[in-house]
């Protein structure tokens, strides 16, 4: 059976693609590194890692067990502090998964309440930039409950919280801004501030734009969805954010008809933990406030 030491060991090898590296920083020596690894595949029925003249490279039992072995020892260490806030040798922390655009607009209202009622509770925030990473890092065990869109088929325990709207912001004196709101084929011929390939925006802009019948074209893409909206204020293009993250002097703001909405949730692995709850409870009775709708 692997023990948690073979597995973070096999984890920080992976990470540091080096059993020397691993070693220094495991401040162990390297025959006894590579004896916990030998000693965890023959554990798993076969080799994990392929060993190279410059790097390391996992097998595919490796791949499979990778996640697994994270989750494990994540879970070790939310154990190890729930063990000792029990027992009074230090305050709780509570791990969140989300994406770059929900920090910029649900998260930090929510967050300034939890503080006000949980100064002692801190807040490790994971950003991921699309839902399918998001989903992958909460099955891996990277944090305590995910906040973002509705994720497909989760095993797990979801919380609905609201629909966000998704907006389009232009510069002041675009053409476009003579009104409050557009349909979005009456952009179809501009070029759009777009986001990086594998920016979970970028598939809700592609979607929305084949729902009204066209592809965008593209005028500049950026990988911040805090960007966006600076270059559309610039000039470049149209672009479509959120509506509850902060927009930049010279903007404009277009409501889109129809609305372009997704749902948004809080979800764990299982049954949330007391803070979790706690934190989720805050964010669903503050989801007004954080620029949601029921």
């Amino acid at each position: 059976m692997a023990t948690l030491r073979q597995l973070e060991y096999f984890v920080t090898v992976v990470d540091e693609t080096s059993f020397t590296k691993a070693a220094e920083l495991l401040h162990v020596t390297q025959p006894a590194l590579s004896h916990q690894i030998r000693t965890l595949e023959r554990s798993a029925g076969g080799p994990l890692l392929e060993r190279l003249p410059r790097t390391v490279r996992l097998t595919p039992t490796g791949r499979a067990m990778l996640p697994h072995a994270r989750a494990a020892l994540a879970d070790a260490e939310r154990a190890r502090c729930a063990a000792r806030q029990a027992a009074g040798l230090e305050v709780g922390e509570l791990q969140i998964a989300t994406l770059y655009s929900m920090t910029l607009g649900v998260l930090p209202a929510a967050l300034r309440r939890w503080r006000l009622t949980h100064p002692d509770v801190g807040i490790r925030l994971f950003e991921h930039r699309h839902t399918d990473e998001l989903v992958e890092a909460m099955n891996a065990g990277e944090a305590d409950l995910a906040v973002g869109p509705e994720p497909s088929n989760w095993p797990g325990v979801t919380r609905t919280l609201g629909s966000e709207e998704l907006v389009v912001v232009v510069a002041s004196d675009d053409p476009a801004a003579t009104g409050d709101t557009v349909k979005l084929q009456d952009l179809a011929d501009r070029a759009w501030v777009h986001y990086a390939p594998g920016h979970g925006l970028a598939d809700v802009l592609d979607h929305a734009c084949a729902q009204a019948g066209f592809e965008p074209r593209i005028a500049v893409r950026t990988e911040q969805t805090a960007a966006a909206p600076a270059l559309a204020a610039a000039g470049l293009g149209p672009a479509l954010v959120p509506d509850n993250i902060g927009l930049p002097s010279g903007s404009h703001i277009l409501h889109l008809d129809p609305p372009v909405l997704r749902t948004l949730t809080a979800y764990t692995r299982g049954e949330p933990d007391p803070l979790a709850a706690a934190f989720i409870e805050v964010l669903v009775w503050g989801d007004d406030a954080a620029g949601t709708r029921r």
